[in-house]
Parts: C-alpha cells; sequence; structure tokens
C-alpha cells in the first residue's frame, strides 16, 4: 500500500491555518474585550494568557503552515510565481512583520497590567499607546490572512490583469 503524502499535507496545512486563524482572532478579542473592560486585573490575566497561546498555538502553527506549504508546492509541483503564491508569500510576510511587534506588546502590557495590578494602581499611559499599537497592527495581519484564505481555496491568476 503506497502513502499518498499530498492529503497528509494538506490537511496539516488546513488545520495549522485554522489553528492560526482562530488562535489570533480569538486572542484579539479576549484581549481588546479585556482592555475595554478597563479592569486591570482582567487585562492582566488577558495578556498573559494571549502570549502564551502565541506560543503555544500560533507559532507551532506559523511553523507548520511553512512547512506543508512548501510540501504542497514541491509534491504538486505548482510554480514557486505563481501569481496566487507570490501573493501569498507577500500576506504571509505582511502578516508575519505585523504579528512579530504584536507578539512583544503583549509581552509589554501583561507586564504593566500585573505590576499594575499588584500596586493596586491604575494602567500608565505607557499600556494605552501600546494598546494602540497593538490594535493598528491587528488589521493589516487579519485581513492579510482573510486574503491568503481567498488564494489558497481560489488559486486566481492575477498577472491576467496587467
Amino acid at each position: 500500500m503506497e502513502l499518498d503524502l499530498y492529503p497528509i499535507l494538506e490537511s496539516l496545512h488546513i488545520l495549522s491555518a485554522t489553528i492560526l486563524f482562530g488562535t489570533g482572532l480569538g486572542t484579539a478579542f479576549h484581549m481588546w474585550m479585556a482592555h475595554k473592560s478597563g479592569s486591570v486585573e482582567a487585562i492582566a490575566v488577558a495578556a498573559r494568557t494571549t502570549v502564551k497561546a502565541d506560543w503555544w498555538f500560533t507559532m507551532p502553527a506559523i511553523i507548520v503552515q511553512l512547512l506543508t506549504g512548501i510540501g504542497m508546492i514541491v509534491f504538486v509541483g505548482f510554480p514557486y510565481d505563481s501569481p496566487w503564491l507570490v501573493t501569498s508569500y507577500v500576506l504571509f510576510a505582511i502578516a508575519g512583520a505585523c504579528w512579530i511587534p504584536v507578539v512583544k506588546i503583549q509581552m509589554d502590557v501583561a507586564e504593566l497590567a500585573a505590576n499594575a495590578a499588584k500596586a493596586k494602581k491604575p494602567l500608565p499611559e505607557e499600556y494605552f499607546n501600546k494598546m494602540k499599537v497593538w490594535y493598528r497592527l491587528g488589521w493589516p495581519a487579519f485581513i492579510a490572512v482573510l486574503v491568503i484564505f481567498y488564494m489558497m481555496v481560489m488559486k486566481p491568476d492575477l498577472w491576467m490583469f496587467w
């Protein structure tokens, strides 16, 4: 019995994409709702768990996405410069360029909120400044991932318009 590797790669790719998107959306919602509550203690917990989710779920999903994506390209023989793939590479890089500073911001706000909660003080202005950047970086990453989903499913011939 011969093992067909492609369905395994594709299943892992879809699963990791689901984890990546779901964790991103879920933690963003969790973090934003805690922020909007104004509760220093809730923010401290939400930020701490968001950082954990990024390391436990998002980072492994990113790695699996890269490995299975490359594996499927090689297995099927898609040209590396296919328009939908090139667009996906760029969007993946944009999402990553937004996510890396977001993780650092989440670590910083987790510490700021934990310190404020421990001292029974309000959140410092630095927290609010960091959250503004966090919010602004989240949108391009979110939109990039949505467009990547479209590219993966539809594989449009984008260069036909040029």
